[in-house]
């Protein structure tokens, strides 16, 4: 069985960003594991706030498109979120809301979401390690019918969760990684 591609998308912007450091460490192990990995910034998809008027009289962004191509190029997709305020940061729930509106031709609307596994990470400096934003990103993606993974890692107090080489420290979250990434490898290559 072929190697699947694995697409990873870190759901913040914010210079020094845990989840973004986390998505570096994540694509890492990915690669490790023998698998094509991209890991892409939403800085290079630079959308609008949803609206539908909008869509109406403009017609879709090219970078919406654009994403939602990077995305149906990849077999298994990782999101790497921060919590914003107990729920989700609007700069990822926006580009959720775009991609779910684009479809080629010879396919239905979500076909991106349907086709291919998505996993879910996300880092905080609180106890709960953006477990909330998860919960509601599981939320929104499996409302556009994805298959989203069973396994997922919370990494709780992302302050002081990497040593001096930006690698995780503590055994449990390597063990959380590991076995998230041997999941969506897993079942990313059930699905092609």
């Amino acid at each position: 069985m072929s190697a699947p591609k694995i697409l990873i998308i870190p759901g913040s912007l914010r210079t020094g960003s845990h989840n973004a450091k986390l998505a570096a460490v994540a694509a890492y192990e990915f690669a490790r594991a023998g698998v094509d990995v991209t890991r892409i910034s939403l800085a290079d998809f630079p959308l609008p706030i949803y609206d539908g008027d909008l869509q109406a009289k403009s017609g879709l962004p090219k970078h919406a498109i654009n994403l939602k191509r990077m995305i149906g190029a990849h077999h298994g997709v990782l999101i790497v979120s921060p919590e914003y305020n107990a729920s989700v940061p609007p700069l990822l729930k926006n580009a959720i809301d775009w991609v779910s509106r684009v479809h080629d031709l010879h396919e239905a609307r979500g076909d991106v979401f349907r086709n291919r596994a998505f996993a879910l990470a996300g880092a905080s400096q609180s106890r709960l390690g953006a477990a909330r934003a998860l919960q509601a990103l599981r939320l929104i993606l499996t409302s556009c019918h994805a298959n989203v993974i069973a396994s997922q890692l919370t990494l709780a107090f992302a302050d002081q969760a990497y040593d001096d080489m930006d690698r995780l420290k503590n055994e449990a979250d390597i063990a959380a990684l590991k076995e998230l990434v041997a999941q969506l490898i897993d079942i990313s290559q059930r699905m092609m």
